[in-house]
């Protein structure tokens, strides 16, 4: 029995040695493979990820944009109450429509009173002419008092030197002379104020005259102001902020009372940073998807580049020159023109943006600066 066992536990040693020799051999065989797995993997993700990030950066992207579309405030141009109103929230409207009438007595009642007022004016150019005529016929008739005083002042004069009449006749020729010289002076100051008071010119058309000019332009802006009684709407669009517009409210000149939404103009401001804007160009064309339709992207392209960044045109710019400043990419408005949408869009809708500026970011030079590559 114990040289049995120790046969049996010999031929086990022996099994286990050669199964060890065996591990030991896959386990060399299998190391090379092992280390040149672990190196490939990772030079594989560099190459891969140095190859996308030189050929990236065509592609320019932002979530920070969202849709616009012109925004016209309502007023009235004429005070006094509303008795009409079509007025509705986010009614739908054309141009040309009415929204609403501002009563337009007391208008009418103005443009009746302007029109009398030119009725007079016409009128008293009419008086003015006459007295002009009679100014005239008064300066003849004194030119010829005088022209009659004179000659028989010099008839008087021939007689005196003859002793033929007394000095008493011709001391009252000299006086009547006198008194007549005087009436023209008058009269020819009449003629002239006649005159001024008909422009300067006698033959005045009645509606040239400043006077007739004054009563029609009164006329015309009292016509002008009934006109505005009734408001209409300016162009095509949406009603918003009308809810508590009604009829029978008074309204004042100028003031606003609600918002015309014209969804028929419609575009995209885009706020890219300021690192972006590098090869951003106008006219370049880009894809924006609206949050509302994240599955239809719509084309589009660059009209315009914002003049400076959002912060230059606040009411209190930023004050840089402090102690805590930290650095901050700003962001700079890029005007898109949206094409043939085919959806509804409303103002204010969030949209993600992006645009191809045909530029990628190129392998970096000699001296550590990198050189972008044109797509072609």
């Amino acid at each position: 029995m114990n040289a049995i066992t120790r046969t049996e536990e010999k031929t086990a040693e022996t099994a286990g040695d050669v199964w060890d020799k065996q591990d030991a051999d896959r386990k060399k065989n299998r190391k090379p493979g092992r280390t040149a797995l672990m190196v490939a993997l990772p030079a594989a993700m560099i190459v891969i990820g140095g190859y996308v990030w030189i050929t990236g950066g065509r592609y320019q992207e932002t979530e920070n944009a969202y849709l616009q579309q012109p925004k016209v405030t309502i007023s009235a141009e004429a005070s006094g109450r509303v008795v009409e109103s079509h007025v509705a929230d986010n009614g739908v409207v054309k141009k040309g429509d009415v929204l609403f009438v501002i009563d337009p007595e007391p208008y009418r009642i103005a443009l009746e009173q302007a029109e009398a007022s030119l009725s007079a004016a016409r009128l008293g150019i009419g008086q003015l002419r006459a007295t002009y005529s009679q100014a005239i016929a008064k300066q003849k008739a004194a030119q010829n008092d005088v022209d009659y005083y004179r000659s028989e002042l010099d008839r008087q004069n021939t007689l005196s030197s003859k002793g033929i009449t007394s000095k008493a006749t011709l001391d009252e020729t000299k006086r009547n002379l006198t008194a007549a010289t005087d009436a023209l002076a008058s009269a020819n100051e009449a003629v002239t104020g006649a005159l001024a008071a008909l422009g300067g010119n006698p033959d005045i058309a009645t509606d040239d005259h400043p006077t007739v000019k004054a009563a029609l332009a009164a006329r015309d802006r009292a016509h002008y102001s009934l006109k505005q009684t009734t408001v209409t709407a300016p162009a095509d669009g949406v009603l918003a902020q009308a809810s508590s517009f009604q009829a029978g409210q008074l309204v004042s000149a100028g003031a606003a009372l609600f918002a015309l939404v014209e969804n028929q103009d419609s575009w995209v401001e885009a706020n890219f940073k300021e690192t972006q804007l590098t090869h951003m160009r106008p006219g370049q064309e880009a894809e924006i998807t609206f949050d509302t339709y994240p599955d239809q992207p719509v084309k589009a392209t660059i009209q315009s580049i914002g003049a400076g960044t959002g912060s230059e045109f606040t009411l209190i710019p930023a004050q840089n020159a402090t102690g805590n400043w930290v650095k901050v990419s700003q962001r700079i408005p890029v005007r898109l023109s949206v094409e043939g949408a085919g959806m509804a869009l409303r103002t204010g809708m969030s949209a993600t943006v992006e645009v191809d500026t045909g530029v990628s970011r190129g392998l970096p030079d000699f001296f550590g600066t990198t050189t972008a590559k044109a797509a072609e």
